[in-house]
């Protein structure tokens, strides 16, 4: 099980930033093999969803409430270590997400933007595709929303 904390940008000590940033910049940069920036200005408007395992960031998603990202509450950014994908954190980091949303935002419909191979996972967790597909930094993704 994971130990999650959700924390506002001023919040996260110089440790938690390093460590999440270093985690993003493993999956989505290097892993992934995308040049892209991903300090994109929005880190100080989210709340940051930290997943701990033995002290060690794991699993990572950022929210954002109506407005400052889409139209409507949104959770973006889920990364889980390779290492530790085999064990459910990505389902746990993703309730724990739904759950700030609903409890910081008070809000029940979230979107997010999903990488497409992911379709099926994001589903399990009530998420339905919305729209056609796009290409996002050369990634295929389809936008899904929670009701």
């Amino acid at each position: 099980m994971l130990d999650i904390k959700v924390k506002k940008f001023n919040e996260l000590t110089i440790q938690e930033l390093y460590s999440l940033l270093k985690l993003r910049s493993e999956i989505f940069v290097v892993e992934q093999d995308c040049v892209y920036q991903d300090l994109d200005g929005k880190d100080t408007k989210a709340l940051h969803v930290i997943g701990l395992k033995n002290n060690e960031v794991v699993a990572y998603t950022r929210i954002f409430k109506p407005g400052d990202y889409f139209d409507i509450a949104s959770i973006g950014r889920v990364a889980v270590h390779k290492d530790h994908r085999k064990y459910g954190y990505g389902k746990d980091i993703m309730h724990a997400s739904i759950n700030a949303v609903n409890d910081k935002f008070k809000e029940q419909k979230i979107k997010i933007s999903a990488q497409t191979y992911l379709n099926k996972f994001y589903t399990e967790l009530g998420f339905e595709a919305m729209g056609e597909g796009y290409l996002e930094d050369g990634i295929p993704h389809i936008a899904m929303v929670k009701e």
